[in-house]
């Protein structure tokens, strides 16, 4: 018969899976070590050990050899080089069917966000908010990513956050797509960062209502300004990641 976990430890297993339930640890983030919960929680780190395995052992968390011990990925990635991801790479529409996306999601991470930001969610988002702002913005797609991405965990919704995690690689894809179509075209690059600035501040103000429009209206930008060059031009450069000019 397996033995159960003693009432101590499993009462602590209970503890950091409302920490995984609220946002509060997220997906694919690192657990803290065993002696800063046994400090932050006073409980030996035997017991810390023990609730650690009865997460583990229900797939709550995972071990990664050398590394530590993250909280799982609910929704599995695909992988990058997978039919599936070929597929959604090769065809043109997937672009714009992300943006669709996009904007329902980030919106409403947005909002969320802007409600329920910790002051560390807040100095996250700042931080992530001015490496964009100083990058180079030709070559700031990641640093645009993460920061939608700040955003996102400062929703401290779990279902949201795994959602969109699981969409990372294509999230990216069209990041790039409009860092390498709009990046050099004055008045749109202006306007990017003129809603990038709107959606900060509105979330740092702690505007609900005024952080959705800003996110929603951004994504919408981005997708009717790309369509309307590839419409003109009959090309874009869609990403580095999927190595086509289609």
């Amino acid at each position: 018969m397996k033995n159960k976990a003693p009432p101590i430890a499993q009462s602590i297993a209970r503890h950091l899976e409302e920490l995984i339930l609220d946002g509060t640890l997220a997906p694919e983030q690192k657990m803290p070590s065993e002696r800063a919960l046994a400090t932050k929680l006073g409980v030996s780190r035997a017991i810390i050990r023990e609730a650690l395995h009865e997460l583990h052992g229900r797939g709550i968390i995972e071990t990664r050899h050398g590394k530590g011990s993250f909280v799982s990925s609910i929704v599995s990635q695909p992988e990058d080089s997978g039919p599936l991801m070929n597929l959604y790479f090769g065809h043109a529409r997937t672009l714009y069917d992300l943006f669709e996306v996009r904007e329902q999601l980030e919106g409403q991470a947005a909002f969320l966000a802007a409600e329920r930001a910790t002051e560390k969610d807040q100095y996250r988002i700042t931080q992530a908010f001015e490496a964009m702002e100083s990058a180079d913005p030709l070559t700031n797609a990641d640093l645009d990513h993460a920061f939608h991405r700040a955003i996102t965990d400062a929703a401290h919704n779990p279902v949201l956050v795994h959602i969109l995690n699981s969409l990372k690689n294509l999230m990216l894809y069209s990041v790039q797509a409009s860092v390498l179509n709009l990046s050099h075209r004055t008045a749109l690059k202006q306007q990017i960062d003129k809603h990038h600035r709107q959606i900060y501040h509105a979330i740092i103000s702690r505007q609900a209502q005024w952080a959705q429009k800003a996110a929603m209206a951004h994504v919408r930008h981005v997708s009717d300004a790309l369509r309307q060059i590839e419409q003109q031009e009959k090309n874009i450069i869609r990403s580095a990641l999927a190595n086509t000019d289609a």
